[in-house]
């Protein structure tokens, strides 16, 4: 007769009650999960096992049981072994790769607008919203989203994020409703969230109404999390009874969608291209019509907004191309010596080195497959050497993480689309009082940014600060990117701060 496992129950005359196995009753572990520990080298758990209580080793089998050790085993060893292997020189980026903001025709603005409008409308674009991380740098345990950088509307990320969802939607219907067509427009958003912001952030949807979508249209994920192991790649033990564990990086996204049967659910939607993009940038335009078109007209399997370096030193990833004729990717401003990091481009004037990846990606369905796939397979992490908590007190070790741009390198092509970085691009990233990205940098670029939108379509500004100090905030009910704004303003006087709504 077989053993009952940790999860069997007895149903008795008394009503429920848990079996635990034998081995937690009998003080030595359960054999078979040692021996398979020892298969990987990982016995080690169990180093304190006979100190445990009965409910704490229960703890411990769960939490054991719970792993893929073959595909953890897997990525810890590849992961170490691909550390210090040599790797292909970089280059700049040719310049047919980038669309510039200098070289865009009204033409080529207006076709890929309409382009993409028309792609939305036939239901072939999903969102991906990269979710997973805390506020804790600003202050906050919420989810990033959910925090409120002090817009005059007091908005959250999520809320301004699910309203341009909505006014693409409109846009979309209206453009078509031209052509004949009448009816509703849905863009699928799915949300990737972490073991310590899933629930929050599901309530935060759901006690706001979802903001006005459907609750149909909003599907949350959780991204992946792997035990931390020290140098030598065993596991860190975070309590006698529980494994040290950390969520897979924002590059987990592609292993989460694949795992969830996300990518199954997008294509039997229709969906085609998908927009990728992180929580915290204020500015972000979610389903931009533009970048759509542009990257439909394209061709391309992946594409990325840039932005340009503000100076040579600036610590951001750039893109380049790895070996000669290689594939587009980033690295990081570390990988850049002085020399290179100022190099210029004698005919452009450019830094050779130039264009920030902000996190505003755009993908066709048959690539992310591709490169779930294929990083799965190779099954390579970045090691992020962190202090991690353990028995022990804080303890070096090691992070294993993959980023959104790891996919770049499957890539057979990657086009680049500037933007501007005050029109584009407010991250939200460290508490008021830090010297950039912070809420108030922020929502100052949105009152700049929305108070010349206001200023072009007709509109006049009282203030009783400095104008540098505030601002109006459009809300994305009324325009997405400064459109259709004259009907709202022209000739009307706002009084700053406020925010100008339907």
């Amino acid at each position: 007769m077989e053993e009952p496992t940790a999860t069997e129950i007895e149903i008795g005359t008394s009503g429920v009650t848990t079996m635990p196995p034998p081995s937690l009753t009998t003080g030595s572990p359960h054999q078979a999960l040692v021996e398979r520990l020892k298969d990987y080298g990982q016995e080690d758990v169990f180093a304190l096992w006979d100190e445990l209580s009965p409910e704490e080793r229960d703890l411990l089998l769960r939490d054991i049981e719970n792993l893929d050790l073959p595909r953890i085993d897997r990525i810890t060893r590849c992961s170490l072994h691909s550390q210090g292997l040599p790797v292909a020189a970089i280059e700049p980026v040719p310049e047919n790769c980038v669309s510039t903001v200098d070289e865009r025709t009204k033409e080529d603005r207006e076709k890929w607008w309409r382009m993409g409008l028309k792609a939305i409308y036939e239901g072939k674009l999903g969102v991906v919203l990269l979710s997973g991380g805390q506020g804790t740098r600003l202050g906050s345990s919420d989810p990033k989203g959910c925090y409120n950088i002090g817009l005059p509307s007091g908005k959250s990320l999520f809320q301004i994020q699910a309203e341009r969802i909505l006014c693409v939607q409109r846009l979309a219907a209206q453009a078509m409703s031209e052509a004949g067509s009448t009816r509703p427009v849905t863009i699928q958003w799915y949300i990737m969230t972490s073991p310590f912001t899933h629930e929050p952030t599901q309530k935060f949807f759901e006690s706001r109404k979802y903001f006005g979508l459907e609750p149909e249209q909003v599907t949350f994920f959780q991204q992946g999390t792997l035990p931390c192991i020290s140098k030598d790649g065993k596991f860190i033990m975070e309590t006698p009874f529980s494994l040290a564990k950390a969520p897979d990086g924002n590059g987990g996204v592609y292993a989460a969608l694949k795992s969830s049967r996300l990518l199954e659910d997008m294509a039997s939607r229709g969906i085609k291209y998908v927009d990728c993009y992180g929580v915290d940038n204020v500015l972000v335009r979610v389903a931009d019509p533009t970048f759509l078109g542009y990257f439909i007209d394209k061709g391309a399997a992946s594409a990325a907004k840039v932005v340009r370096k503000a100076y040579p030193q600036e610590k951001v990833g750039v893109f380049v191309r790895r070996g000669k004729g290689g594939p587009l990717t980033v690295v990081e401003y570390t990988e850049l010596d002085q020399s290179m990091a100022s190099a210029t481009n004698q005919q452009t004037g450019r830094l050779q080195f130039c264009w920030s990846n902000v996190c505003l990606h755009m993908f066709t369905l048959d690539f992310l497959n591709q490169v779930a796939n294929g990083l799965e397979k190779d099954s390579v992490y970045h090691l992020a050497e962190k202090k991690i908590p353990s028995i022990n007190g804080f303890t070096e070790g090691l992070k294993l993480e993959q980023f959104i741009f790891d996919c770049f390198p499957y890539a057979p092509s990657t086009a680049l689309f500037e933007v501007l970085r005050d029109e584009e691009f407010a991250p939200v990233k460290n508490a008021n009082g830090s010297n950039f990205d912070t809420p108030e940098s922020a929502r100052l670029l949105v009152l700049r940014l929305h108070t010349r939108w206001v200023i072009a379509a007709g509109g006049f500004l009282t203030h009783s600060v400095p104008l540098y100090a505030t601002g109006v905030e459009v809300s994305p009910l009324c325009s997405y990117a400064g459109e259709n704004l004259e009907a709202i303003c022209r000739g009307r006087t706002f009084h700053a701060p406020c925010e100008i709504s339907l």
